[in-house]
């Protein structure tokens, strides 16, 4: 089959909107899916100042049609994709237990080694590829990753559902673990420094407070801020043997002192990727929806406007349509 030159944006030290990137070349398990929406999410802005030294196509929130793949019950399907792709070697202990996304000689879609969905195609092995159900848009399948990272909570903790639950950070990644949490039951209060974002989760129902304002401790705390200082606050909020846990990821380090954590008897728990399935089965069921989290969509090569909209402090989800 042939195929239009892929169009992408490259990172190479900076960023910069490629018309004729080569197509990707697949091994026999894997796919090319051309790409219909991919999501810009706090990740993808920590790349573009070093997080991780990457090099290539960035991008990992995305649904697609599979265009070309080995297995043909796969083509023509509207898929997500899990975005760590283990090294499937016979023997690899990560692999073999179905931990792959632990395996230490793993690619990550668009931030690990393998190039990712800011581009008309990509590539992925056929093990991740979740097909989309047809009661699911487009619109809300692109949030399907970010949305399992979040449930991702709930397979890691035994959350109290009757303790008011912080998350920290009123951005993207805050915006859908507070929405996570109400649509599971718990009962959460987002914690920001923007009054416009702050607004706008509270018209969606979210009780959500200048973090400034706030002045007690809870049981529970969700760092989704994307600053290396987040930990530092999380740890101001959360009661002594109280549980942290941490969803920032950020390319700045930050200097600190542990000994609160350990005089406080504080539980620290980090967060990544989670399945699709619990997301997706939230999504059928109409227990949440993250389309008002939406305030652009742009075309690849409008690709400028799209970060520079994505960076500013009162946008949540900026959209960029490849295909």
């Amino acid at each position: 089959m042939e195929f239009d030159p892929v169009q992408a944006l490259v990172f190479d030290g900076h960023l910069d909107y490629r018309a004729d990137y080569p197509l990707p070349v697949v091994t026999p398990d894997e796919s090319i899916v051309r790409v219909r929406l991919a999501g810009i999410c706090g990740t993808d802005l920590e790349l573009t100042r070093g997080y991780m030294a990457f090099r290539g196509v960035p991008g990992h929130e995305f649904v697609g049609e599979v265009v070309q793949s080995a297995d043909r019950a796969m083509l023509g399907r509207r898929v997500a994709g899990e975005i760590n792709a283990g090294c499937g070697r016979a023997g690899c202990r990560w692999c073999g237990g179905a931990m792959a996304r632990h395996c230490p000689d793993r690619t990550v879609l668009g931030i690990l080694g393998r190039d990712g969905a800011f581009a008309t195609m990509l590539r992925l092995p056929d093990e991740n590829l979740i097909p989309v159900p047809d009661s699911i848009s487009d619109e809300l399948a692109v949030f399907i990753e970010p949305l399992a990272a979040a449930y991702e909570i709930f397979e890691q903790t035994h959350l109290p559902r009757n303790r008011t639950i912080a998350v920290l950070g009123d951005g993207r990644l805050g915006a859908t673990v507070a929405l996570a949490l109400r649509a599971e039951g718990y009962v959460a209060i987002v914690l920001g420094r923007h009054r416009e974002k702050l607004g706008r989760l509270a018209a969606l129902g979210l009780d959500a407070q200048m973090e400034s304002d706030f002045a007690g401790r809870l049981e529970v705390v969700v760092d989704c801020t994307g600053k290396s200082a987040g930990l530092r606050r999380a740890l101001a909020l959360v009661n002594p043997r109280g549980t942290i846990i941490l969803k920032s990821t950020a390319a700045a380090g930050a200097a600190l002192n542990l000994a609160p954590m350990v005089i406080n008897e504080i539980t620290v728990i980090g967060s990544r990727c989670g399945r699709f399935a619990p997301a997706i089965a939230a999504m059928e069921a109409g227990r949440i929806d993250l389309r008002p989290l939406i305030d652009g969509t742009f075309v690849l090569d409008e690709w400028r406007r799209a970060f520079a909209a994505a960076e500013n402090s009162a946008t949540f989800k900026i959209l960029l349509r490849p295909s």
